[in-house]
């Protein structure tokens, strides 16, 4: 009673846990939110060498108050709708990274954010936060900052597609060892997995077989390292086949 408990549980976790798109969208928001910001500080250093640290960051933080946080932002959401229907994604969720990568590409992120960043400088330059010197020279660069963020997109997804190989990996990994019904190597495997899953962009093949395991992994687990399973538990091997 206790396994079946469990796989219960476990079911109604991996039903509250599917990807969705708006999972996706915040994934999105998030990484590359992160990765677009970090460029623009250190476009804005390369710009202004003679800065000091203190004027830099207070710089940015001017930026980010006055429409450049909430502008990548909607940026991001609007290349993902655009990028969706220009890759053939009409309805319903990424399928893996490459469609991700291939739809902020074509849904016109880098010229969004170079609109966003003209807006944002000239707002900030009417309110007399930074001067006509500054405001110039960041327009006029503005390129250096534009290549900062197209670069480290680009790694960003790069990170992905290595992390997608890791997981997969060690997925394999798991499953051989439980055909061997070696707990010891499952658990070393899992342990990876668990790891791995906080850094990658919520694909649903990936995620449920993630899924999967988990639940079999603690089954077996609470079962005494048992791999006695019932016929519907064992259905569950039958997923990630």
């Amino acid at each position: 009673m206790e396994i079946y408990n469990l796989e219960k549980n476990n079911k109604i976790e991996i039903e509250n846990n599917l990807v969705n798109e708006n999972t996706q969208k915040k994934f999105l928001e998030t990484t590359l939110g992160k990765t677009i910001n970090a460029a623009v500080d250190i476009g804005i250093k390369t710009l202004l060498p003679d800065f000091i640290d203190e004027q830099i960051i207070n710089i940015k933080d001017n930026l980010l108050n006055y429409g450049l946080k909430d502008g990548i932002k909607t940026t991001i959401d609007d290349a993902i709708d655009l990028g969706k229907s220009a890759v053939g994604i009409i309805t319903g969720n990424f399928e893996n990274i490459s469609q991700m990568q291939s739809a902020m590409q074509s849904g016109g992120l880098i010229d969004g954010i170079s609109e966003l960043i003209d807006v944002v400088i000239n707002k900030v330059r009417k309110e007399g936060i930074i001067n006509n010197t500054v405001a110039n020279t960041l327009i006029q660069g503005k390129n250096v900052i534009l290549d900062n963020i197209e670069n480290n997109i680009e790694e960003a997804f790069n990170k992905q597609y290595k992390s997608i190989e890791y997981i997969n990996k060690y997925i394999d990994n798991w499953k051989e060892y439980y055909n061997n019904k070696n707990f010891e190597g499952m658990e070393k495997e899992y342990k990876k997995i668990e790891s791995q899953i906080k850094n990658i962009a919520p694909i649903e093949k990936t995620i449920d077989n993630v899924k999967t395991i988990e639940m079999l992994h603690k089954l077996i687990q609470n079962n005494g390292h048992n791999f006695n399973l019932e016929q519907e538990q064992l259905e569950l091997v039958e997923k990630l086949k």
